[in-house]
């Protein structure tokens, strides 16, 4: 029967980040520092408002868009960190975390044959989802400008098929974010025509020296903003993810979403209210402690001698194979070989990729200390001079 399978599944692949790490999973005295899952445990009030919404029998479906509620902390939530308006009742929908948000983003505005620009290295979910609406991705390529996906590297993808722009920042997998007046710079050169902006801003709360700006300030008619709890309040399994766009946008995608999960978990979104209510600032503990992992990984790294770029958010390094020896995915495979330590190819993040390697530092101190000293081993032992 496998020759009836939709041909578009069958030419997708599972992600690469997960591939090496279900590959390295289980081996003795691995340290891995592959997975971006915050080692954080979820905030215990965050908890027990789960607990207590179970109790008081909250289980049954809520409004397609999400409780009402929600919607509203939500909506108050972003006007107040990113000064961003959305009607709660029209113009915010609960998703099955930002995954599905994206999913029924594209669903909702790709149709066969356009084209979606995308950084390239860029987390690797956009892809498959593209190609299965029949749409075609472009990389932009953003090796060269310090992995900054800018108005002047966007200008010159865009052609007449040009769909969307999709804007992840901070960056999956560099770290790398946008400012001010980059923002400005890409909806300047996009307002007007008919393209949308798909901005993931999926890891907004964890910017380390500057505070987050979104797209939506100067786009909104044309933008659909991504977010979620995942990252900011360490809610990965928890499943919920934010969708904001103008009504005229959001009353379309409301309906893939419906169809395809009908809403999201009740409980999980009572858990998500107190989340963005009384802890609407938890992110900012999390935030000063992987800081300070970031420089420490960076003075590391460059004390061994890597190539690397700051990141200004999330919690990646993207940093240059320091070998011409081997492939990204062929070096990855060494260190857990030569000294139990496993990182993500850079492959696994486009074609554009190929010749870095990804470093999560959501791991305890300890665990990047030990990481960077078979790192440094590796290097010392390994490489040719």
């Amino acid at each position: 029967m496998e020759h009836l399978i939709n041909k578009k599944v069958k030419n997708i692949e599972i992600s690469g980040i997960r591939k090496f790490s279900n590959m390295v999973a289980g081996k003795e005295g691995m340290i891995s520092l592959t997975i971006g899952q915050p080692d954080f445990p979820t905030p215990l009030h965050i908890k027990e408002a789960a607990k207590t919404s179970i109790d008081e029998n909250y289980t049954s479906y809520t409004h397609n868009a999400g409780d009402l509620a929600l919607r509203k902390a939500a909506a108050q939530f972003v006007n107040k960190k990113y000064n961003l308006s959305y009607d709660p009742s029209t113009e915010v929908i609960v998703t099955v975390g930002a995954s599905e948000a994206i999913d029924v983003t594209f669903r909702t505005i790709l149709d066969q044959d356009v084209e979606v620009i995308l950084p390239g290295p860029v987390y690797p979910g956009y892809e498959p989802i593209i190609r299965l609406c029949g749409a075609t991705p472009v990389y932009a390529d953003i090796r060269h400008t310090s992995f900054r996906f800018t108005a002047d590297v966007i200008k010159k993808y865009i052609t007449e098929k040009t769909r969307c722009i999709v804007l992840p920042y901070p960056s999956n997998p560099t770290g790398v974010s946008l400012t001010e007046k980059e923002l400005i710079e890409i909806a300047d050169l996009i307002r007007g025509k008919d393209i949308f902006i798909l901005a993931d801003e999926i890891y907004s709360e964890l910017l380390y020296d500057q505070e987050h700006v979104s797209i939506a300030q100067y786009l909104r008619e044309q933008t659909i903003v991504i977010n979620g709890l995942s990252k900011s309040h360490s809610m990965t399994g928890w499943r919920v993810g934010l969708l904001f766009a103008p009504t005229i946008l959001s009353q379309q995608i409301i309906k893939v979403h419906q169809y395809n999960v009908t809403c999201a978990s009740s409980i999980s979104q009572r858990a998500a209210l107190e989340a963005l209510t009384t802890g609407i600032d938890d992110a900012k503990p999390m935030r000063d402690d992987y800081r300070e992992r970031r420089k420490y990984l960076y003075d590391r790294l460059s004390s061994i001698g890597f190539d690397i770029v700051m990141p200004d958010g999330a919690f990646y390094f993207f940093i240059k194979v320091p070998t011409d020896q081997m492939n990204s995915f062929d070096f990855c495979l060494d260190l857990v070989n030569k000294v139990n330590l496993a990182v993500v190819p850079g492959s696994a993040f486009s074609e554009l990729g190929e010749g870095y390697f990804r470093i999560s530092f959501a791991y305890s101190m300890e665990t990047l200390t030990e990481a960077c000293n078979r790192l440094e081993e590796y290097i010392k032992n390994y490489i040719e001079k």
